[in-house]
């Protein structure tokens, strides 16, 4: 690193992931910007997470690895907001940058989402999501925009995730850090928070590449997770009605039916431009017949997740776990 730019400190944190951080620190350890250090808390994985992470520090002297079982599902109401406090906390830079398992980094990703607070343009800069196109799946491609995924990495992205996000320790302190409260919502509140602070640089070429994998059934519950801790916290509700009134047109063109298909023909022609209005331009570089076709189910049924999950978690208040505090959790009990 030049002597003459500020040190930055990339964190992260894991629970399980030992099938994917090993891919995360090789890449954030080859950027052309060369963080300070990389400190990585683990919440207590059970699968040899912690073991990776140990093993790594020969190879990569600036990572610190960091174990906090309070960083679980077990102990805190918010593990992953508080393993990011934790590892802010322990970090030596002013100015901290957000990775995420599950993805990989381009080598000018750093260099990139930084550059907007090193130029004092910004205290908070978003760089975004995309699927990674070298290994995606086509549940991945169906569900990318539903889920605030891009496509392909020039995509515009006004969303927030911590899977690519730099902000300075300042800004961090003043607005008080991730909030704890809740296991869905630790970026996106952070988010809240930092808007309110302060305008966001967003950054077009600083994507982190995700890796999800995603099956239906697994792109399904990922969105039912996002959309219960929504209605946990109480936010998004615009995007709540804006479902609740797809889901009641469905309804009432069924029961129109009887008399007349085109109430029912109209909302068909309603929803598949709901499919395919989000992230066209990058959809139509991977549209295939069966890509075209998963996206038109996963869309239609996207309404009822939305609806139900949100009330649900309205209704409830409590964490659901994700799965690797499921795998956490299971370890637990065999014991």
């Amino acid at each position: 690193m030049n002597s003459k730019m500020p040190a930055i400190s990339v964190i992260s944190t894991v629970l399980n992931e030992a099938g994917d951080v090993d891919a995360m620190m090789d890449s954030l350890f080859g950027q052309t910007v060369t963080p300070a250090e990389i400190v990585i808390v683990d919440g207590g994985s059970t699968d040899g997470t912690w073991e990776k992470l140990q093993a790594a520090r020969s190879r990569y002297p600036a990572l610190k690895p960091i174990r906090d079982e309070s960083c679980n599902l077990k102990v805190s109401p918010g593990p992953i907001a508080r393993g990011r406090n934790v590892a802010i906390a322990a970090a030596s830079s002013e100015v901290i940058a957000c990775a995420d398992a599950g993805c990989v980094y381009a080598p000018d990703w750093l260099a990139n989402l930084t550059a907007p607070i090193l130029a004092g343009e910004s205290e908070y800069a978003l760089g975004g999501a995309c699927i990674d196109p070298a290994d995606r799946t086509l549940w991945d491609i169906a569900c990318a925009p539903f889920l605030g995924v891009s496509l392909t990495l020039d995509a515009k992205t006004k969303s927030c995730t911590a899977r690519s996000m730099a902000f300075t320790r300042r800004l961090w302190k003043s607005i008080g850090g991730f909030p704890e409260t809740s296991l869905h919502i630790d970026d996106s509140g952070f988010d809240l928070r930092a808007r309110s602070a302060c305008k966001p640089a967003f950054v077009r070429n600083a994507k982190a590449l995700y890796r999800p994998r995603h099956s239906l059934k697994s792109a399904i519950v990922q969105l039912a997770r996002y959309e219960f801790g929504d209605g946990v916290a109480g936010i998004r509700r615009v995007r709540l009605v804006r479902n609740l009134a797809r889901c009641l047109a469905e309804i009432a063109a069924l029961a129109l039916l009887p008399w007349t298909p085109i109430a029912l023909l109209g909302v068909l022609v309603l929803e598949i431009y709901f499919a395919l209005r989000l992230n066209w331009q990058g959809f139509r570089q991977v549209a295939t017949p069966s890509a075209i076709a998963a996206r038109l189910l996963y869309s239609f049924i996207v309404p009822w997740i939305v609806c139900w999950n949100y009330l649900a978690g309205t209704v409830l208040k409590f964490n659901r776990p994700n799965p690797q505090n499921a795998t956490l959790s299971s370890a637990r009990l065999q014991k």
